[in-house]
């Protein structure tokens, strides 16, 4: 999503929840459309008061928590680390999360989704929902490893 569309959609799903689109929300709005990661709120909240000292953590949380419940943003607890968020992805992709640094790499795989759909089907289900998170290191490559 480009930001502004990204800006504009997430401050139309506000407004129709009735919610005042205050300064300081606007700010945290226009720091998850310009962002293509998956922040905490603690990281929202240090790129916000970077723009507006005024800004609370409390105002952040409320305003995710606000997000979350109108499902424009996905909250993730990767490996019982703080909650991270995410737009709401318009198609399905599933997660790598390398350990070491903490990153967050998105990804699809048709046949990681067939497969799913197979084991589900063999054990007589249907699947309504999952989610896939894989956590890694990343390979070392050079003397004695193996590359790829």
């Amino acid at each position: 999503m480009v930001a502004k569309a990204a800006l504009d959609e997430l401050e139309k799903i506000l407004r129709e929840a009735g919610v005042r689109i205050t300064r300081p929300r606007r700010i945290i709005l226009r720091i998850l459309s310009e962002y293509d990661d998956h922040p905490d709120a603690r990281a929202i909240f240090r790129r916000a008061v970077r723009v507006d000292e005024s800004i609370s953590l409390s105002t952040v949380y409320r305003t995710m928590n606000l997000l979350e419940d109108k499902g424009a943003i996905h909250r993730h607890s990767f490996q019982g680390g703080p909650s991270r968020f995410e737009h709401a992805p318009q198609n399905h992709h599933d997660h790598l999360i390398d350990v070491d640094t903490g990153n967050v790499i998105e990804f699809a795989s048709d046949r990681i989704e067939k497969l799913q759909e197979e084991i589900a089907r063999d054990l007589g289900y249907e699947i309504v929902h999952h989610r896939l998170e894989l956590y890694g290191r990343k390979i070392k490559t050079g003397k004695g490893a193996k590359g790829r």
